[in-house]
């Protein structure tokens, strides 16, 4: 049977039961395959020139190790160099065994249904054979993705919403359409893969799961992962874009301030109370239209239309002010709290949930209009 797909398979270190592996995939009738040496030392020279004397292999070889990420995205360009025309798609496979041929064929099969879905292959981490490093990490992971990027909205038959179950699945489908966007993504090791799915959130890209077997070889010990680097590397991506928000409210209030102060100096004339409602005003007003351009086209890059998020944006804001002077006045009412520190203390409360808002609403599409594309997504299958 003529499969659908490239597979790529990233290796550093592999040991000979690589060649097992791969043999297998060729009877399984994947007639291309590339594989990336990454660096490996010559320990593992015997595996690199059997398969890559094979005529359905393609060795791309790094001198030094470059990470799994480099790997990928190397692959990826030769791929759609050579083969692009000839295949719907790559598959990515890690080298390590944790991968069954059958779910790998299963992922094929999906790709023919699917040509602009991110097809994930998703392990069951409550399974008690998964080793708890890798069962915890992964869980934190997901629900720290899902908290400050968002999750991906696909129509199961149920017509429920679900997020991203497994963020760290090495085994995915990649159709031709969504490659070349993957080619300019940062990340030279794993988070690049984490990067992918940040994308693909974005994007609003349709995503797939596919359960596949958990299987964790010699309880997961011949993993590169390196637990502090590459775990920093992974979480800056997900905190990137809350640290963006962060500092366009920071640069926002100190427009803010900045415009305010202004004022007051430049409408000495007037009197106290006229003088201050106008400083305070147009200051909010310009510093509102300043953070909600960066908000919009920096922080969230949201494509919706202008109009319409602008009004939701002001709409936010009017409640924020509300909500911001009626908590105050009942802090400073109830409590040993004078004006200014309770300010603080509810202002930041609200910056929180704020921040929630814009990327679930304001900056949002349109809910109706992303789940019509992936349900008319989910009919190709």
């Amino acid at each position: 049977m003529f499969r659908n797909s490239v597979l790529i398979i990233p290796s550093l270190n592999p040991d000979e039961s690589l060649i097992t592996y791969v043999r297998e995939l060729i009877a399984d009738g994947f007639t291309k395959i590339i594989l990336v040496n990454d660096g490996s030392g010559p320990q593992s020279r015997l595996a690199f020139d059997t398969i890559g004397s094979w005529p359905e292999c393609d060795l791309l070889v790094h001198t030094v190790n470059m990470g799994k990420g480099r790997s990928l995205k190397d692959a990826f360009n030769y791929y759609c160099q050579k083969y692009a025309d000839h295949y719907a798609g790559v598959i990515t496979v890690d080298a390590d065994g944790q991968h069954t041929r059958e779910d790998v064929i299963r992922l094929d099969e999906s790709l023919r249904g699917y040509k602009q879905t991110l097809i994930l292959g998703v392990r069951d981490f409550d399974d008690p054979s998964v080793p708890f490093k890798s069962s915890f990490g992964n869980k934190m992971t997901r629900q720290m993705m899902r908290l400050f990027i968002g999750g991906a909205r696909l129509e199961s038959p149920a017509r429920h919403t679900k997020t991203i179950s497994d963020t760290q699945t090495g085994l995915r489908a990649i159709p031709n359409g969504l490659l070349a966007d993957y080619l300019t993504l940062p990340g030279e090791r794993f988070e690049y893969e984490t990067n992918m799915l940040i994308e693909a959130l974005h994007e609003k890209t349709p995503l797939k799961e596919i359960p596949i077997q958990t299987v964790y070889v010699d309880d997961n010990r011949e993993t590169h992962f390196r637990p502090i680097a590459d775990s920093a590397a992974i979480y800056g991506q997900i905190f990137a874009n809350f640290l963006k928000y962060t500092l366009a409210s920071l640069s926002s209030f100190l427009l803010d301030y900045g415009i305010y102060s202004l004022l007051i100096l430049l409408t000495a004339f007037l009197p106290i109370g006229p003088k201050i409602w106008l400083a305070a005003a147009s200051a909010r007003i310009l510093s509102s239209l300043y953070n909600y351009t960066v908000n919009k086209n920096v922080v969230f890059k949201s494509n919706i239309r202008q109009k319409n998020a602008l009004e939701k944006y002001f709409l936010l804001c009017a409640v924020q002010l509300g909500c911001s002077a009626c908590l105050v006045w009942f802090l400073c009412l109830h409590t040993i709290l004078t004006e200014i520190p309770a300010k603080l203390m509810v202002d930041t409360f609200l910056f929180l949930i704020s921040y929630h808002i814009q990327k679930n609403w304001v900056f949002q599409e349109q809910i109706q209009e992303d789940r019509l594309v992936c349900a008319k997504e989910l009919r190709k299958g």
